[in-house]
């Protein structure tokens, strides 16, 4: 599993740096600075909970291998 954000819609809301500051990581002004990245297995409801949070849709995941 990979988050992904579209820069382009962040909106700084930072609802998702609340979820889980460690895998969803705020530039100095609360916009996203996250890095695609691969999500541990212990981590992967986080990843979910923190991307279902986003009320602009800007993250998403890629549930592949």
């Amino acid at each position: 599993m990979r988050i992904q954000v579209d820069q382009s819609k962040c909106a700084g809301h930072a609802l998702c740096n609340t979820v889980a500051v460690e895998l969803f990581p705020l530039d100095n002004e609360g916009y996203s600075a996250l890095q695609p990245h691969v999500v541990a297995e212990k981590d992967e409801q986080l990843a979910r909970d923190g991307v279902a949070s986003c009320p602009e849709g800007a993250l998403s995941l890629d549930e592949g291998d």
